[in-house]
This record gives structure tokens, C-alpha cells and sequence, in this order.
């Protein structure tokens, strides 16, 4: 019976997507060891604190969202499965859950004193996180507070690991915020494409979304100007040092994962079209798995290798 509990619940919350948001909060880890600075080198306390606080932030966060969203799913027929829209799991169990998984992304804060930033940041970060599952009623930007959600993995990261030197050199930061800008402007794309697929219903139901209000071709033009500009950004990337953030010591492997994102965005924007949505899904996961672990695993092979 516990078992199918913890099943239903990893259901629930699409543990799986975590391949979305672990890979970039890992990349910007790599990042960090790797750049100048005195101090910040690989710690297995700190990669356990990295793996803690992403897999229960995500966790608390996907668990309030289908709370708070399970009478808005019960009503949308692509949604009325989900596990709280159909009686599967008691919403007591659901809330404790949260709960859980908040305190579980707290106290793994604590891995990375004697820095106190993320036990400071800690709780300020978790509301942000939560708050997403509120944005559709108030606001059709709620994909880009997603993206912004995302966002936080490599910032969050860096600072975990660099604290010290962020204390006396701010613009030690840049490579994290760099990366950050491109993952809110890759998820902010993608989920206005996932959106897509719930457009009548959210007129329906007076909820706020790129596609309710733009259409569904305007969503996916927009989406597409979120993928150019992500690739602009991850195309500038090893320039920071050039605004005073630290070097980053990347080459032609780098650039050839980054072509090979432009290629895989490309191609997910060519079978998603408005007259037909059918690979939305396929676009969603399959493309957007491969970019987040590829450009995870070029990056850091590039990075470690000029390193070594």
C-alpha cells in the first residue's frame, strides 16, 4: 500500500520532468568549480546539497500546484485524471507532502554553511516557487514566471557555491545569471507551446495564458522568439568575463552543443504548428530532455577537459 502511495505521488508531481531544471542547477555547479576564485572546489556536501534542495523544491513545488489546481483540473478533460482531480490521492496526504518536501529543501540549505546565503535565501526562494501555481489567475505572463522559477536553479546554485566571493565581488554572479536568462527564456517558450493544447479552455474558464490571449499562432511565434533569444544568450556566454564576471574557459565543444540546441528547437518549432498540436508532447519532453541533458553534458566536458 506504501509503495503505490509513493508511486501515485511520483506521478503526481511528474518527478521525471526534474530532468528539466537538475541538469542546468549541475552545469552551473560545474561552472563554479571550475572558474577562478579561491576556495570553491568540488565538495560531495555540497552536491548533495544541490541534489536535495532541487529534487524537493521541484517536489513542494509540483505538489502545491496540483492542490491549489485540482478543482481547475477536475473541470479541463486532459487534466480530470490527474491524481487529486480523480480521487486518486487524499488531498490531507497531498498537503503533508508539500509540507515535507518544504522543510526537506530547507534544512538541505544547511549542507552549505558555513555560507548562510541559502539558508537566508531559503525561504524567500520557496515562496517564489510556490507562487507560480497562483500566476493563471491574475496574469497572462504566468510562463515567464515559470521561466523565472527555473531560472533560480543556476543562480541559486552559484551562489551556494560562491558565496563568499559574491559577498566581495557581485559580478561574480554574471555566468549564473547569463544561464539563468536563457533557461527562463527556453521554459517560458516551451510552456506557452504546452499551453497551446488547453487554449478553449482557458477562455472558458477566465484563466490567463500567452495562448488564451494571443491566440494559439501568436503563443507560438512568441515561443519562438523566446528560443532565438535563448540561443543568443548561451551564444554570449563564454563573454561574461568582458562585463567583469569571472572566465569561463569554453571552446568548440560548447559551441558545437549550442548549435545542436538551435537545431533541436528549430525542429520542435516545425512540428508544433497551429493547425496541428498533436506532437506537442513529444515536444515538450522528448526535445526539451535531449537539450537540457546535451547542453549539460557538452558544456561540463568542455569545461572540465580545459580544466584538467
Amino acid at each position: 500500500m506504501m509503495g503505490k502511495t509513493v508511486r501515485q505521488l511520483l506521478e503526481m508531481i511528474r518527478f521525471s520532468h526534474t530532468i528539466f531544471a537538475l541538469p542546468f542547477a549541475l552545469l552551473a555547479a560545474v561552472m563554479a568549480w571550475t572558474a577562478p576564485g579561491p576556495g570553491v572546489g568540488f565538495r560531495w556536501r555540497h552536491l548533495a546539497g544541490i541534489l536535495v534542495c532541487m529534487v524537493c523544491a521541484r517536489s513542494a513545488a509540483m505538489a502545491f500546484n496540483r492542490l491549489v489546481d485540482r478543482r481547475i483540473d477536475a473541470e479541463n478533460p486532459r487534466t480530470a485524471g490527474r491524481h487529486l482531480a480523480a480521487g486518486l490521492l487524499p488531498v490531507g496526504g497531498v498537503v503533508v507532502f508539500t509540507i515535507i518536501t518544504s522543510i526537506g529543501f530547507l534544512a538541505g540549505t544547511m549542507l552549505f554553511l558555513p555560507n548562510p546565503l541559502p539558508l537566508v535565501l531559503g525561504l524567500p526562494v520557496l515562496l517564489f516557487l510556490l507562487a507560480y501555481s497562483l500566476t493563471k489567475r491574475f496574469t497572462a505572463a504566468a510562463h515567464f514566471w515559470l521561466g523565472a522559477a527555473l531560472m533560480l536553479s543556476p543562480i541559486c546554485t552559484w551562489i551556494a557555491l560562491r558565496g563568499e566571493l559574491l559577498m566581495q565581488t557581485p559580478l561574480d554572479l554574471l555566468p549564473a545569471v547569463w544561464l539563468g536568462a536563457a533557461v527562463c527564456l527556453w521554459v517560458a517558450g516551451f510552456d506557452m507551446i504546452y499551453a497551446c493544447q488547453d487554449v478553449e479552455f482557458d477562455v472558458k474558464a477566465k484563466l490567463r495564458s500567452i495562448p488564451a490571449t494571443l491566440g494559439v499562432q501568436g503563443a507560438l511565434r512568441l515561443a519562438a522568439a523566446c528560443h532565438f533569444f535563448m540561443c543568443l544568450i548561451l551564444l554570449t556566454l563564454p563573454l561574461v568575463d568582458r562585463f567583469g564576471g569571472p572566465p569561463l574557459s569554453l571552446g568548440p565543444i560548447y559551441g558545437a552543443g549550442v548549435l545542436v540546441v538551435v537545431l533541436l528547437l528549430a525542429y520542435e518549432h516545425w512540428i508544433v504548428r497551429p493547425d496541428d498540436l498533436t506532437r506537442v508532447n513529444v515536444a515538450f519532453f522528448n526535445i526539451n530532455a535531449v537539450v537540457s541533458l546535451g547542453l549539460f553534458a557538452v558544456t561540463s566536458l568542455d569545461l572540465i577537459l580545459v580544466a584538467s
